[in-house]
């Protein structure tokens, strides 16, 4: 058999994507009370257009509480799924596959978005109390979040089951599981945020119960012919934090409470880190759960160039790379790359004179 290459579909369940690119989820803080508006359809569709085959929206909160900011995407309100659904359909047209990110922030909710300085949000400027599993801030001048008893807990989950159904009927065909970068379910993976004492903290098992929880509830809600992603900081990068082998471990968990990808990111769960980061610094963890386990991978950080992307792809390194900055760069990147490793794609009609 040939090797899969950048610009050969991939089939999970019964969606068929028509390449190996896709747009990682990035936040554009644009949005107001949660409603997706012209921005991000002129954003998500313009990608779509320009060639890429799965389509990621910015993480969506399930619930108003859990957004990053409050110019966050919204999925917490069956009023947010018309205009979801109209993205969902310019996507689809364009022959990308849709998806969405369900998310919540955890502790690191209520802050502004970057171009205003990043700090909390004060409650007469909008923001609100976050939570997590402890009443323990991100750093300092962040907001002391509410520590989640059982009961919270549980709306948690039932919040992520919900916002699958919302996704589902907004046209989306594949959802993805926020569980990376210090928000809400990494603050309960990673030993670093989690020291509960109840049953979901202290033990790997207790700590990863959250999100098997999740997993179980999204995929009962998720048509069985549809994939669901997990993103996964596959390390902290600090000492007595979550390590890559916690990483792989839970992919073999993953796959048997029907999750079909990890998308594999690393970081973000305390500041002040030094991550070695540089071209496809995170390609390992991708290509050590592809070889240890019967689960798919995505590949993401510092991947630019559709020579880099290729090689991943030939390696069979990752059987899907993401592309976050560089598709802010060149919307029709997916393009660009064909025709420099030689792949004649479709383009969209009213563009064919410049093919």
């Amino acid at each position: 058999m040939s090797l899969p290459h950048l610009f050969t579909p991939l089939t999970l369940r019964g969606v068929s994507i028509r390449n190996r690119i896709g747009v990682s989820p990035m936040c554009q803080y644009s949005a107001t009370d949660g409603f997706v508006n012209d921005w991000h359809l002129v954003h998500l569709g313009s990608r779509a257009a320009g060639g890429a085959g799965l389509v990621l929206t910015e993480a969506a909160a399930v619930d108003p509480r859990g957004r990053i900011s409050p110019a966050d995407l919204g999925i917490w309100d069956d009023q947010h799924v018309p205009g979801l659904q109209r993205v969902a359909s310019f996507i689809r047209a364009q022959g990308a596959t849709a998806g969405i990110q369900l998310a919540h922030a955890g502790r690191k909710a209520s802050t502004a978005p970057p171009w205003l300085g990043g700090g909390a949000v004060p409650a007469d400027g909008g923001g609100w109390q976050p939570v997590s599993p402890m009443a323990e801030a991100f750093a300092p001048g962040s907001p002391v979040p509410e520590a989640l008893d059982r009961d919270g807990i549980l709306e948690v989950v039932a919040a992520f089951r919900r916002a699958a159904a919302r996704a589902r009927a907004a046209g989306f065909e594949v959802v993805e599981i926020h569980a990376a970068h210090g928000y809400l379910i990494h603050q309960f993976l990673s030993p670093l945020t989690n020291h509960r004492t109840d049953e979901y903290g202290g033990s790997y098992d207790n700590r990863t119960r959250l999100l098997k929880e999740i997993c179980r509830a999204v995929r009962e809600t998720w048509p069985a012919d549809q994939p669901v992603f997990v993103r996964l900081s596959s390390s902290d990068w600090a000492e007595g934090g979550w390590r890559a082998e916690d990483t792989v471990a839970l992919a073999h968990h993953l796959s048997g409470v029907g999750v079909d990808l990890v998308d594999c990111s690393s970081g973000g769960i305390v500041p002040g880190v030094v991550i070695p980061s540089g071209p496809g610094y995170q390609v390992p963890f991708s290509q050590r759960i592809k070889d240890t386990t019967p689960m798919r991978t995505a590949a993401v950080g510092f991947i630019t160039s559709p020579a880099q992307a290729d090689q991943i792809i030939r390696n069979e390194q990752a059987d899907l790379v993401l592309l976050a900055r560089e598709m802010l760069r060149d919307p029709y990147w997916p393009l660009r790359a064909a025709r420099v490793l030689g792949h004649d794609v479709a383009w969209p009609n009213p563009y064919l004179r410049a093919k």
